[in-house]
């Protein structure tokens, strides 16, 4: 066997195997009860607890927040929400208490509503209590 058919047939066994695996996504966070508040109360998710951390639900998704006590949060999106009506959205975030993000970036620019208007999507950023970065996103 060439080595270049060898590597084919590796990416091969690997691509089948993760196709067919579940899968989900998480990140840290450095307070559990300040997490599950956020997200359950203010955010309305569905969440359950275990001794490991937090589960969320969102739709067909599941999200998996982890304690860490050194957690630092990421300078990037942890989590984007899609809505069909992103500055209903933003309205709501805003009555709720949620402080959106506001960016003036040679790139990025938010408007007063603090919405990015960008090709194709809106976006609007806010953090959840440990930091991370969250966002709310319209496509067009």
């Amino acid at each position: 066997m060439t080595p270049k058919a060898a590597s084919k047939q590796s990416r091969e066994k690997a691509s089948n195997i993760f196709k067919e695996a579940e899968s989900f996504s998480s990140f840290s966070v450095n307070d559990l009860k300040k997490a599950k508040d956020f997200y359950r109360e203010t955010l309305g998710l569905e969440v359950s607890e275990s001794s490991e951390g937090l589960e969320l639900r969102t739709g067909d998704n599941v999200i998996f927040l982890y304690p860490k006590p050194n957690h630092t949060p990421a300078s990037f999106t942890v989590l984007n929400f899609q809505v069909d009506d992103i500055d209903e959205a933003v309205k709501q975030l805003t009555a709720i208490g949620v402080s959106l993000e506001r960016y003036n970036l040679p790139d990025i620019k938010t408007n007063e509503q603090g919405i990015f208007d960008g090709p194709g999507q809106r976006i609007a950023w806010f953090k959840d209590p440990a930091g991370n970065i969250l966002s709310v996103i319209e496509e067009q």
